[in-house]
């Protein structure tokens, strides 16, 4: 294959993906056809199958694909100064950052699109937390031991601190998503839960 027959293809299967991200987040995975996306992405059904053996795995891709997009999340948890007279106001700023990162409608559809299959594809689930959040989680696991060794924090266990200060921010928000349908909430109630979420950590923590 020629170099630009290469570079032909490489942009048709990326088209592919970005039609069928949009499709399976629209109509859900069953209701998606390899007609709906071939379509949305200028391309025959023939060359979506010689891209993708079938839909199932052209879904586990572009579920797994998103993965990549959380390491701007991961270098954002790592990176929490150790001052103490500024403590409250870096975590609230991170709170802030997290939130608005983590309840944007596509995060949200997607979110909601994995569970919803969750039984039928429990592996492709369980590999998107893990190379997801659970990578996130690990990563503030880690700052708030960094700021514990400091003794900025009181922490015993740093992962279940880590659990804590998310749920406290992502409770109402991503709830309120999950069960109304699409974002349920205004900026200015994002930094009201990263504001309370973090004097409530910092209350039980510091």
């Amino acid at each position: 294959m020629t170099t630009v027959e290469q570079g032909r293809s490489a942009r048709k299967h990326q088209a592919i993906m970005d039609a069928a991200t949009k499709v399976f987040l629209d109509k859900g995975y069953s209701g998606t056809s390899m007609d709906d996306i071939a379509k949305l992405a200028a391309v025959s059904k023939q060359t979506v199958y010689k891209h993708f053996a079938d839909k199932e795995r052209l879904f586990a891709d572009i579920v797994l694909a998103t993965t990549d997009r959380i390491d701007a999340m991961v270098d954002l948890v790592a990176d929490v100064p150790a001052d103490t007279a500024a403590l409250e106001e870096n975590l609230t700023r991170l709170a802030r950052q997290f939130l608005t990162a983590l309840t944007r409608p596509e995060v949200l559809q997607l979110r909601r699109l994995i569970i919803a299959n969750a039984d039928s594809f429990p592996e492709l689930g369980a590999a998107w937390y893990e190379q997801g959040f659970e990578r996130v989680l690990a990563t503030l696991a880690a700052t708030f031991g960094r700021l514990a060794d400091h003794g900025l924090l009181r922490v015993d266990d740093p992962l279940l601190a880590a659990h804590h200060f998310s749920g406290l921010l992502l409770w109402i928000p991503v709830n309120k998503a999950m069960f109304h349908g699409g974002p349920r909430h205004t900026q200015a109630e994002l930094d009201q839960y990263a504001t309370a979420g973090t004097r409530a950590f910092l209350a039980a923590y510091r």
